[in-house]
């Protein structure tokens, strides 16, 4: 019997391994407990409760049919599963919790086909691989993540919600965003499933409990010759009110726009010398022809344009993409100088309300530093707060959580590793019972949903009844 590394499982990980042949495996401890992480180091509860959780053997599949016989090896021995991509989550998604099997998708690469307002790619390719090459066909991602050079398109799929690209053409679940999903069912003969329209939302933001994505059929749109922005600002309200008005703003298109309090910019050394120091930041990205009316605005809000420079100048400059100043990449600017800090994840009012985001300002107390994205959600320009929060313990967080719900400010758990945490809040019954038809023994990561062991035991169809409203 070969010994367990998770210490959760009784399996002869020698054999599985000799079975799951000819797909690759990797059974060296070291390397099985590096892929058994993601960046729930963002979160101190997280880091605490999940440092321990490691898988026992890790599988790397190059095509679905590698993919297939995985999952048809696990069926057989009720071996628990877990999905990894590029490993990018913040929430314990890929941490086998239940030890058992990794299943790394990241050479299941390929690029399949590029047409008019689409891309159809296998699940573990990199997003910025398919924004390259989109670019030499005029083209781009509709909506990407700041951490597009290491994630991967099943991943996004799997675990996100928006990104760059959200501002101007909404949340990765709108109609149109995701055009087509290709998933394998977990049975002895594993089913191949295409989810198409609105249907993809069964499977998509599920953290790959519901059946395992292989291809993704998403939208792209015309690529523009676009420019990072950067401007400055001596209050963070006027600064606030200047990425709204960018947001929404009839004639510049923006693709991002973030807006980060003072504090946090100091942890921001590479935009030394090209920011005024000690003052507040708008992030965004322009199309070039629309510069011009993106200086007027900002200075009619009272800023002053620090930086417009595209890709090319950028590189040249030694600078990263601008989005690394925004989304989660904010909060890793600031952990990479001082692991002591952490985030939250906060909707704010809509319309976007420069006053309420003044007034609840000093009763968040100097260990709360603001940092907004802005979106389009339901045809409306929003806001969502992803501050800074230096941690000291749980008790404090929870009092900071309850200080933006008492004020009208709804906080999606960002410490928790339960699905139906974080964005989703309550649970997807239309997600559980796809994951009963498509992963009837429950294999599938199914130790990140607090609801499913109260409903495996049904028939599918009387979990989706269960769908408010459905």
């Amino acid at each position: 019997m070969t010994e367990s590394i998770s210490g959760k499982s009784t399996f002869d990980w020698h054999a599985i391994a000799t079975e799951l042949a000819p797909v690759e495996t990797i059974s060296e401890p070291v390397l099985v407990k590096k892929r058994s992480r993601d960046f729930f180091w963002y979160s101190p509860i997280l880091n605490q409760d999940l440092r321990r959780a490691f898988g026992d053997l890790v599988a790397v599949p190059k095509t679905a049919q590698d993919m297939a016989h995985c999952l048809s090896v696990a069926f057989a021995h009720e071996i628990p599963v877990v999905l990894r991509g590029g490993g990018t989550g913040n929430y314990g998604q890929a941490v086998p919790l239940e030890g058992g099997l990794i299943i790394e998708t990241t050479s299941m690469n390929r690029i399949l086909e590029i047409g008019d307002g689409f891309v159809r790619a296998e699940a573990g390719a990199l997003m910025k691989d398919i924004n390259d090459a989109l670019a030499e066909t005029g083209q781009e991602l509709v909506i990407f993540p700041s951490t597009q050079d290491i994630a991967t398109i099943g991943g996004f799929v799997g675990g996100g919600s928006s990104g760059i690209g959200s501002v101007a053409h909404g949340m990765l679940r709108d109609p149109g965003n995701l055009i087509a999903l290709k998933v394998i069912s977990v049975e002895e003969t594993p089913r191949e499933l295409v989810f198409e329209g609105d249907d993809v939302n069964h499977i998509h933001h599920a953290w790959g409990m519901n059946g395992v994505i292989t291809e993704v059929t998403i939208r792209a749109v015309p690529r523009r010759d676009w420019i990072g922005c950067m401007a400055t600002f001596d209050n963070y309200p006027a600064t606030y009110a200047a990425g709204y008005a960018l947001a929404s703003a009839d004639d510049v298109s923006p693709k991002l726009v973030s807006t980060v309090d003072a504090r946090i910019c100091a942890y921001f050394p590479r935009l030394e010398g090209h920011i005024r120091p000690d003052k507040h930041l708008m992030v965004a990205l322009v199309p070039a022809e629309d510069v011009a009316a993106y200086r007027d605005l900002v200075t009619r809000h009272g800023g002053q344009v620090d930086l417009t420079m595209s890709e090319d100048e950028l590189k040249a400059n030694n600078l990263p993409h601008v989005f690394e100043f925004s989304y989660n990449h904010t909060t890793l600017q600031v952990l990479k100088a001082d692991r002591s800090a952490t985030y939250l994840q906060v909707g704010c009012p809509t319309p976007p309300d420069p006053q309420a985001i003044a007034a609840l300002r000093p009763q968040l107390g100097d260990d709360v530093w603001q940092h907004h994205e802005y979106a389009l959600l339901n045809g409306q320009i929003v806001t969502f707060d992803l501050p800074i929060i230096w941690f000291t313990d749980e008790a404090r967080l929870r009092q900071i959580e309850a200080t933006y719900e008492q004020n009208g400010f709804p906080v999606f758990d960002a410490h928790t590793f339960m699905v139906e945490g974080g964005g989703l809040k309550n649970a997807d019954y239309r997600h559980l019972a796809w994951k009963k038809r498509l992963d009837p023994k429950g294999l599938l990561n199914s130790a990140k949903s607090r609801e499913w062991k109260n409903v495996r035991h049904l028939p599918a169809d009387e979990i989706e009844a269960m769908t408010p409203n459905s």
